[in-house]
Protein backbone atom coordinates (compact mmCIF):
# COMPACT_ATOMS: atom_id res chain seq x y z
CA UNK A 1 0.00 0.00 0.00
CA UNK A 2 3.11 2.50 0.94
CA UNK A 3 4.27 1.93 -2.72
CA UNK A 4 0.92 2.39 -4.58
CA UNK A 5 0.52 5.68 -2.44
CA UNK A 6 4.22 6.78 -2.98
CA UNK A 7 3.84 5.97 -6.91
CA UNK A 8 0.40 7.77 -6.90
CA UNK A 9 2.05 10.64 -4.94
CA UNK A 10 5.31 10.61 -7.41
CA UNK A 11 2.65 10.90 -10.57
CA UNK A 12 0.44 13.82 -8.88
CA UNK A 13 3.57 15.50 -8.91
CA UNK A 14 4.91 14.87 -12.40
CA UNK A 15 1.36 16.14 -13.47
CA UNK A 16 2.03 19.59 -11.73
CA UNK A 17 5.00 19.78 -13.49
CA UNK A 18 3.68 18.61 -16.66
CA UNK A 19 0.94 21.10 -16.19
CA UNK A 20 2.94 23.99 -15.37
CA UNK A 21 5.57 23.57 -18.48
CA UNK A 22 2.82 23.01 -20.93
CA UNK A 23 0.59 25.87 -19.56
CA UNK A 24 3.58 28.02 -19.66
CA UNK A 25 4.09 27.04 -22.94
CA UNK A 26 1.50 27.84 -24.72
CA UNK A 27 1.29 31.24 -22.44
CA UNK A 28 4.60 32.57 -24.00
CA UNK A 29 3.78 31.44 -27.32
CA UNK A 30 6.41 28.48 -27.31
CA UNK A 31 3.97 25.92 -28.42
CA UNK A 32 2.51 28.52 -31.08
CA UNK A 33 6.12 29.13 -32.31
CA UNK A 34 6.47 25.40 -33.20
CA UNK A 35 2.99 25.84 -34.69
CA UNK A 36 0.79 23.98 -32.26
CA UNK A 37 -2.11 25.37 -31.21
CA UNK A 38 -1.66 23.79 -27.83
CA UNK A 39 -2.65 27.02 -25.34
CA UNK A 40 -4.39 25.96 -22.46
CA UNK A 41 -5.72 28.54 -19.27
CA UNK A 42 -4.50 27.98 -16.07
CA UNK A 43 -8.35 26.20 -14.38
CA UNK A 44 -8.24 24.84 -11.43
CA UNK A 45 -10.82 21.71 -13.70
CA UNK A 46 -7.64 21.79 -15.87
CA UNK A 47 -5.22 21.48 -13.32
CA UNK A 48 -6.64 19.12 -11.07
CA UNK A 49 -8.00 16.39 -13.89
CA UNK A 50 -4.12 16.37 -15.37
CA UNK A 51 -2.85 15.98 -11.58
CA UNK A 52 -5.50 12.76 -10.81
CA UNK A 53 -4.53 11.41 -14.46
CA UNK A 54 -0.62 12.37 -13.51
CA UNK A 55 -0.72 10.09 -10.13
CA UNK A 56 -3.25 7.73 -12.03
CA UNK A 57 0.09 6.74 -14.74
CA UNK A 58 2.64 7.09 -11.72
CA UNK A 59 1.17 3.54 -10.59
CA UNK A 60 3.10 2.08 -13.66
CA UNK A 61 6.09 2.55 -11.70
CA UNK A 62 4.94 -0.58 -9.46
CA UNK A 63 5.39 -2.89 -12.24
CA UNK A 64 8.40 -4.91 -11.84
CA UNK A 65 9.93 -4.41 -15.39
CA UNK A 66 11.02 -0.66 -14.15
CA UNK A 67 14.50 -1.46 -12.67
CA UNK A 68 16.60 0.36 -14.96
CA UNK A 69 18.14 3.64 -14.14
CA UNK A 70 15.99 6.56 -13.28
CA UNK A 71 16.45 8.52 -16.58
CA UNK A 72 15.19 5.38 -19.02
CA UNK A 73 12.41 4.52 -16.92
CA UNK A 74 11.39 8.04 -16.37
CA UNK A 75 11.53 7.92 -20.32
CA UNK A 76 9.60 4.55 -20.45
CA UNK A 77 7.43 5.15 -18.42
CA UNK A 78 6.13 8.45 -20.11
CA UNK A 79 6.14 6.60 -23.28
CA UNK A 80 2.50 5.19 -22.07
CA UNK A 81 0.25 8.33 -21.46
CA UNK A 82 1.88 9.86 -24.28
CA UNK A 83 0.74 7.02 -26.35
CA UNK A 84 -2.58 7.00 -25.41
CA UNK A 85 -3.10 11.06 -25.90
CA UNK A 86 -1.72 10.64 -29.48
CA UNK A 87 -3.79 7.96 -30.67
CA UNK A 88 -7.00 7.81 -28.47
CA UNK A 89 -7.67 10.93 -26.38
CA UNK A 90 -7.09 13.85 -29.72
CA UNK A 91 -8.22 11.38 -32.57
CA UNK A 92 -11.40 9.74 -30.56
CA UNK A 93 -12.47 12.19 -27.57
CA UNK A 94 -11.05 15.54 -28.59
CA UNK A 95 -11.18 14.96 -32.79
CA UNK A 96 -8.15 16.40 -33.51
CA UNK A 97 -7.17 14.09 -35.89
CA UNK A 98 -4.60 10.97 -35.54
CA UNK A 99 -1.86 12.20 -33.17
CA UNK A 100 -3.24 15.63 -32.54
CA UNK A 101 -2.00 16.63 -36.53
CA UNK A 102 -5.35 18.99 -36.52
CA UNK A 103 -3.23 20.97 -33.74
CA UNK A 104 -0.54 21.43 -35.77
CA UNK A 105 1.89 18.92 -37.52
CA UNK A 106 4.51 19.34 -33.92
CA UNK A 107 1.92 18.02 -31.67
CA UNK A 108 2.97 14.70 -31.38
CA UNK A 109 6.69 15.84 -31.04
CA UNK A 110 5.67 18.48 -28.34
CA UNK A 111 3.43 15.91 -26.74
CA UNK A 112 6.15 13.47 -26.10
CA UNK A 113 8.41 16.13 -24.99
CA UNK A 114 5.81 17.45 -22.22
CA UNK A 115 4.87 13.72 -21.17
CA UNK A 116 8.77 13.13 -20.80
CA UNK A 117 8.98 15.40 -18.51
CA UNK A 118 6.15 14.64 -16.46
CA UNK A 119 7.92 10.99 -16.90
CA UNK A 120 11.25 12.35 -15.69
CA UNK A 121 9.97 14.77 -12.91
CA UNK A 122 7.86 11.73 -11.39
CA UNK A 123 10.37 9.04 -11.66
CA UNK A 124 12.85 11.75 -9.72
CA UNK A 125 10.11 12.90 -6.95
CA UNK A 126 9.50 9.37 -5.98
CA UNK A 127 13.55 8.76 -5.56
CA UNK A 128 13.50 11.78 -3.26
CA UNK A 129 10.63 10.78 -1.38
CA UNK A 130 11.41 6.95 -1.39
CA UNK A 131 13.80 5.51 1.25
CA UNK A 132 14.94 1.83 1.15
CA UNK A 133 12.17 0.52 2.44
CA UNK A 134 10.15 0.98 -0.37
CA UNK A 135 10.54 -2.66 -1.56
CA UNK A 136 11.98 -3.64 -5.03
CA UNK A 137 9.52 -1.36 -6.86
CA UNK A 138 11.75 1.28 -6.23
CA UNK A 139 14.97 -0.32 -6.56
CA UNK A 140 17.02 1.91 -8.37
CA UNK A 141 20.95 2.52 -8.41
CA UNK A 142 21.98 5.57 -10.67
CA UNK A 143 20.77 8.83 -11.46
CA UNK A 144 21.96 8.18 -15.07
Amino acid sequence: MRNMSLTFASGCFGGIINSMIVWLSGTVGITQLFGVAIAPHLTSTWLYQRIVWGGLWGLLFLLPIWKKKYFYRGLMGSLFPTLVQLLIIFPLQAKKGIMGVELGRLTPVLVTFFNFIWGISTIYWLKLTCDRSCDAVVEMNSLD
